[in-house]
């Protein structure tokens, strides 16, 4: 992709046109991974039940899926369910998976057109049959495409990855010996993907919430209190531009002395 790819698709004066210029396309981030966050709080600060921030939350979905394909990204990753999230209220749940299913409906013949791979991670073995079906429907008709990775995690957890990895590791009779850190990572859920290198959370939450615990090790963090509903192709820009300013080290020390942590 190029910036004049992405002006296609917003207006000449707008602020996503101004912050494109400013992207350098050359160092775009592999892989972003997104904390989808603050539907009930935006919901509740109009009154409105907590499924209806869920329902507004779609479409910033959607815009976050196509700017992110036209912007040249790898691999895009949404959190959109948790283990943890089966604690909430029956009826909120199923909303969600009502909403997720709409989703999968409407966005499908989108995803083939934008070339995008869709693939669900996590344990989807929980969701209902109606569930299960509609995802792998659609990871069986994009399957073939080749353009950007698109994960949506359902029923994810990072330890219950790292476990799962773990048990993969053991039933394949690999050597103890001849396990390393990149061994291990082929085993994860993203096997073969780039890790995150872009971590953003909305809603201006400070954690990270049990998401892709391994893949994140050198990600950098980009938190906005935009809620999620709110968030579209300008948030992921303003995110973009920040990482791209950022003296990415490793651990290792900075080769400008004056920036060194301490």
């Amino acid at each position: 992709m190029s910036l004049s790819d992405l002006l296609t698709h917003v207006a000449p004066d707008s602020p996503e046109a101004a912050l494109a210029r400013q992207v350098d396309f050359a160092r775009l981030p592999k892989h972003v991974a997104v904390i989808m966050d603050g539907n009930g709080r935006w919901a509740a600060e109009r009154h409105l039940p907590r499924v209806e921030g869920h329902r507004a939350g779609i479409e910033s979905v959607r815009d976050t899926v196509e700017s992110s394909a036209r912007i040249g990204i790898g691999v895009l990753t949404l959190y959109a369910f948790s283990v943890e999230n089966w604690k909430r209220p029956e009826t909120e749940v199923m909303a969600l998976m009502g909403l997720l299913r709409q989703y999968l409906r409407s966005e499908l013949k989108t995803l083939l057109k934008n070339n995008i791979r869709f693939t669900v991670i996590g344990q989807p073995d929980r969701l209902s049959r109606e569930v299960r079906e509609e995802l792998q429907a659609a990871e069986a008709r994009t399957a073939g495409n080749t353009g950007m990775q698109f994960n949506i995690a359902l029923n994810y957890g990072g330890r219950a990855e790292i476990v799962d990895a773990a048990k993969r590791a053991i039933r394949s009779g690999l050597p103890a010996d001849a396990l390393d850190q990149e061994t291990f990572a082929s085993f994860l859920y993203t096997a073969g993907q780039p890790d995150p290198d872009l971590m953003i959370r909305t809603s201006g939450e400070m954690r990270v919430s049990n998401f892709l615990l391994w893949q994140i090790a050198y990600a950098e963090i980009w938190v906005t209190e935009t809620r999620w509903p709110d968030f579209r192709c300008r948030h992921l820009l303003e995110a973009i531009i920040s990482f791209q300013k950022r003296d990415r080290r490793y651990g290792a020390v900075s080769s400008h002395p004056a920036t060194v942590s301490r």
